[in-house]
């Protein structure tokens, strides 16, 4: 087999585009909206739980619950945003460093990012190569991924985190104000925990699915901690239940 006709399958498995399924560019909303959406309902449901074991009334819990959901989805927006701030600011800060830094200092630049291919293997004149040829097309952009390790896909959003954030907080936190609202108030402590353990198993499922991982294990997962969460709020509630 000679060279020519090696170069040739190589193009023509480039001209398939083939394409290999990847769930990083999930990462960014899929990690703020399974983090609000677990809050709200482990936040809510402790509480609701925790207030009936206390022995209060059904219009009490329910104000509870329902002060809960907005404080909670305020917050989870606030500090998403915040946080996810913070990280687009040091983004942006090491990528003017590293302008500045090609624009002074441009064949030091090729030599370090040559470097960095050298380390993974690449051998000295490939490496000078792709270095030269990756400047030449974008030298910020290949400093960006290959010595920060950024990309567009990581980039830090805040405004889409704080609104995912909030949103699916709303939506797992509704689902045990509504079990308050709508069903006995009997073994409401119950009747909440238990559809929001459900909740939260179905969750992590979809969770642990969208993001390419076990699903049985993401829903177990998400099932111990908001028993854990219930437990100790529902402890809590019982002991001050009997002081009162």
């Amino acid at each position: 087999m000679n060279d020519s006709q090696t170069e040739s399958w190589d193009i023509d498995l480039i001209d398939q585009h083939i394409e290999e399924q990847h769930f990083s560019h999930r990462m960014g909303w899929l990690r703020a909206a399974v983090l609000g959406a677990n809050d709200g309902i482990i936040s809510v449901v402790s509480l609701i739980v925790g207030v009936y074991a206390a022995g209060a009334e059904r219009d009490y819990i329910l104000l509870v619950a329902i002060a809960a959901l907005a404080a909670g989805a305020l917050s989870m927006a606030a500090g998403e945003y915040v946080s996810v701030s913070s990280q687009s600011d040091t983004e942006k800060a090491d990528l003017a460093i590293e302008r500045q830094a090609l624009a002074d200092n441009w064949e030091e630049e090729k030599a370090e990012l040559a470097g960095i291919y050298m380390a993974r293997g690449v051998s000295e004149q490939t490496a000078f190569q792709v270095a030269h040829e990756l400047m030449e097309h974008d030298a910020l952009d290949a400093h960006m991924r290959d010595e920060l390790g950024l990309s567009e896909i990581h980039s830090a959003n805040p405004l889409q985190a704080a609104f995912a954030s909030a949103c699916s907080f709303i939506g797992g936190g509704i689902v045990p104000v509504l079990v308050v609202v709508f069903f006995p108030y009997e073994n409401l402590g119950w009747t909440t925990a238990i559809s929001s353990l459900i909740l939260l198993g179905i969750l992590g499922a979809i969770a642990a699915w969208i993001g390419g991982a076990n699903k049985l294990k993401g829903g177990i997962r998400m099932v111990i901690w908001g028993s854990i969460a219930m437990a100790v709020t529902t402890w809590v509630g019982m002991i001050f239940g009997v002081a009162g």
